[in-house]
């Protein structure tokens, strides 16, 4: 694609990055037939390659985004199908991340849009603030049908009940069962350690039971993937950085093998940390250190080998493959694998590369396309007729969840129970649950004269 950007522009490493990613579209048209975008509306600036024009236009010309730039950009998933499908390697990520910062920027939103972003932005990062906002919401839940909109569509989400918060989840080190094989430190996560804390304890008893030490370090926070997909750059560089900190100040104190993230919309965005503080002179080194470090914790069972399974339940799984799994980190064939490996019967969802719609905040800023994506995504699980339905992403799980009577698990949550640890939540409770591992104290902070 030619470009035309001011030179005063291109001193900007960001804009320069953004033309480098222009330059190499072809206009090819190729992104349109897996965009869920165009394919449910129809409207070629609902595209990868419309949307690709329309942000052209405004970085090159500096202007302030115009709304019906924002509409568009706002209707995008971020569900990356596009750049599996791009045969010029266009970074279409990078370049709609740079956009939404843009538009963040430079856009006054009407006053209710600009509330709601600004309350999700202050609320889900927080679990404590996440944990009061959803009792609130259960308390409204009933309200739902009758609301519609952005409202009803938070308030339809909202969980009928909580778990109560997970010791795992405050900072410890748990140490490996039998011989230590590797060190890790765990992403415990904003909305899903108070969603479903379970999903770190599998994370934490299956790890430890494979021989890896699991630390989860102080002062790692949110890994700043809500915010930054919002464009609101400041809030996610101040919590990304925190935890990049975090983590090294455990990689400098004894070497990590693996940062373990169990959300794969959040590991997408750890693994991109090299990336995104490239231009931090305080932060770089660190941030693409923790980057190479990352792993979606699939990889890590699939790297040490999946303990032997202790039961076979023949369940069928239809695995949902989250679009931050399968074109975020281009893990596709692994969990499938090793949920066969565990016992489980394992069936693709016909198309299977389109989002579910939960895409972070998505669900809640765009709710009647993602309404439309969630149907579509449950009929072609519902045809495959299975038992249970696994993926690696807690967002997904919310979201499917909310549809289906289907019982709904964390890859690691199954991998976990056939190989000794207890059934998943979403099943059922067992009296002969293993206890976790104790935890060890964490070591106190270095004090500096």
């Amino acid at each position: 694609m030619q470009t035309n950007f001011p030179a005063e522009l291109l001193r900007d490493p960001e804009m320069r990055e953004s033309e480098r990613i222009l330059r190499a579209c072809v206009h090819c048209g190729f992104c349109t037939a897996t965009c869920p975008t165009y394919l449910l509306l129809g409207d070629e600036l609902d595209s990868p390659r419309g949307r690709i024009y329309l942000i052209k236009n405004m970085l090159e010309s500096g202007a302030p985004a115009s709304t019906r730039v924002v509409r568009h950009i706002d209707r995008c998933l971020s569900c990356l199908s596009c750049m599996t499908t791009c045969p010029s390697g266009v970074h279409y990520m990078h370049l709609v991340d740079h956009a939404r910062t843009h538009i963040e920027r430079t856009y006054r939103r009407p006053a209710a849009d600009r509330w709601l972003r600004a309350l999700l932005a202050t609320v889900l990062p927080r679990p404590f603030l996440f944990r009061l906002a959803l009792l609130g919401a259960g308390l409204a839940r009933p309200l739902a049908p009758f609301l519609g909109g952005r409202l009803g569509a938070m308030l339809a989400l909202a969980p009928k009940t909580l778990p109560p918060p997970s010791p795992v989840d405050r900072p410890r080190v748990f140490p490996a069962e039998g011989r230590r094989r590797a060190r890790a430190a765990l992403l415990s996560g904003c909305a899903q350690q108070v969603l479903a804390p379970e999903i770190n304890e599998a994370t934490i008893r299956l790890l430890t039971r494979m021989g890896v030490e699991v630390v989860v370090a102080r002062g790692a926070v949110c890994c700043g993937a809500l915010t930054h997909h919002m464009g609101k750059e400041k809030a996610a560089r101040a919590t990304a950085g925190a935890t990049i900190e975090a983590w090294w100040r455990e990689h400098r104190r004894e070497p990590l093998d693996f940062v373990v993230v169990n959300a794969s919309g959040c590991g997408t965005t750890v693994k991109d940390y090299g990336f995104l503080f490239r231009n931090d002179p305080e932060l770089a080194e660190k941030a693409a250190t923790i980057a190479s470090l990352a792993r979606d914790v699939s990889e890590v069972i699939g790297e040490l080998g999946l303990p032997a399974p202790v039961r076979r339940t023949g369940l069928v799984v239809a695995y949902h493959s989250a679009c931050s799994m399968q074109h975020g980190q281009k893990i596709t064939t692994l969990p499938k694998r090793l949920l066969r490996e565990a016992g489980f019967v394992v069936r693709d969802v016909p198309e299977g590369h389109l989002c579910c719609g939960s895409a972070g905040t998505y669900n809640l800023l765009q709710p009647e396309i993602a309404s439309r994506l969630k149907a579509r995504k449950l009929a072609n699980i519902e045809r495959v007729a299975p038992d249970l339905i696994a993926s690696g992403n807690i967002g997904c799980n919310t979201q499917i969840g909310s549809g289906t009577s289907i019982p709904v698990c964390h890859t690691v949550e199954l991998l976990d129970w056939a190989t000794g640890g207890p059934p998943p939540a979403a099943i059922g409770a067992d009296p002969a649950e293993p206890r976790l591992p104790e935890p060890a104290p964490p070591p106190e902070p270095a004090v500096s004269g």
